[in-house]
């Protein structure tokens, strides 16, 4: 099959670049970030790595949305929640209804935005347990050894149909090494549970995925997020792909054994000063609850403690300083 990768960060790099060269398809990149584009462009490519060594450049052609006009049979799909709107939009001029869109996205909301564009029908929607980072426009490092990590995927409508073979078997080719699913929310939720925990967690205390596992208190901190998650998910109606106890070792096997170096997505967002996605995770997890009954208190908590590390990151202490010594003159004065 012929894909079309809409986002060429890190996933939608690592995605793209491995059904290019593993399993031998034919792959364009289109993206909104005018950098990433031309800095590729310039070099001929993207610069990869693998755990920060044997970098090499590979070459790809990648695009504007303005500028394409490929006709793939699927697009894959790796935006970030706050930017996929602009994305599609962009793109709309494109798409064609016999087109399939594959996406593994982190966190929840981005299926209701794709659905405007492709019916059910011709969705499917996954999630990656695949460790990668942006180093800068042009330049990305694969986390983790070749043929590590593991993806789960499912069509919208939870039955297979006759691309579904073609898929799997390129990206198994590709090794991304899929598992087929027949529980489409439940796969997506297991992803944004697992995510609420890591990703949140490290962002908080700007550590490794390995050094967080490694805590003490990493347990109880993390079956406490799960506990809540499942509990919101249950008065939703939703049944989760894993059990709680599989949710957990599935935190500690990928935290502890699979990429125990690696600073999760949200912190790399938050460490470049780019919104994270924790609205869509834990925001999504508390809000689900809440809309059926049930508070998910720790997840609400967790997101307004990322949301005000990121305004107090950001903040301008000279500034307010400036700010506070001028109020306090004119307190002086006034007296």
């Amino acid at each position: 099959m012929k894909y079309t990768v809409l986002g060429a960060g890190a996933m939608g790099l690592r995605y793209g670049v491995l059904l290019q060269e593993n399993a031998g398809c034919q792959v364009d990149f289109v993206d909104t970030w005018a950098p990433e584009v031309e800095k590729c462009k310039e070099q001929g490519g993207v610069y990869v790595s693998r755990d920060g060594q044997n970098k090499h450049l590979v070459p790809i052609n990648i695009y504007s949305p303005e500028e394409y006009t490929g006709n793939p049979d699927a697009y894959i799909i790796f935006v970030k929640q706050m930017g996929l709107e602009e994305m599609l939009e962009r793109s709309a001029h494109f798409f064609k209804p016999e087109q399939y869109a594959i996406t593994c996205m982190n966190g929840m909301g981005h299926i209701e935005k794709i659905n405007k564009y492709f019916p059910k029908e011709k969705v499917y929607g996954g999630t990656a347990l695949i460790a990668t980072v942006l180093n800068g426009a042009g330049d990305v490092d694969f986390i983790g050894a070749p043929n590590t990590g593991s993806m789960n995927i499912c069509p919208e409508t939870e039955k297979p149909d006759e691309k579904t073979p073609e898929i799997m078997d390129d990206f198994t080719r590709a090794h991304l090494n899929p598992n087929l699913t027949d529980n489409f929310v439940g796969t997506l939720m297991a992803k944004v549970t697992f995510n609420s925990v890591v990703n949140t967690l490290c962002t908080m205390f700007q550590i490794r995925m390995g050094e967080f596992i490694a805590a003490p208190t990493a347990e109880k901190l993390s079956k406490q997020l799960i506990e809540e998650a499942y509990s919101a998910c249950e008065a939703a109606g939703i049944k989760l792909l894993n059990t709680r106890e599989e949710e957990w070792e599935s935190i500690v096997h990928v935290s502890a054994d699979a990429n125990p170096l690696h600073f999760p997505s949200m912190y790399q967002d938050f460490s470049k000063d780019r919104p994270t996605e924790v609205d869509y995770i834990n925001g999504y997890i508390y809000d689900l609850g809440h809309k059926h009954g049930y508070e998910a208190k720790t997840h609400d908590f967790l997101r307004n403690l990322v949301h005000l590390a990121e305004f107090s990151k950001g903040f301008d202490v000279e500034a307010f300083r400036k700010e506070v010594l001028a109020r306090d003159a004119k307190s002086e004065v006034k007296a």
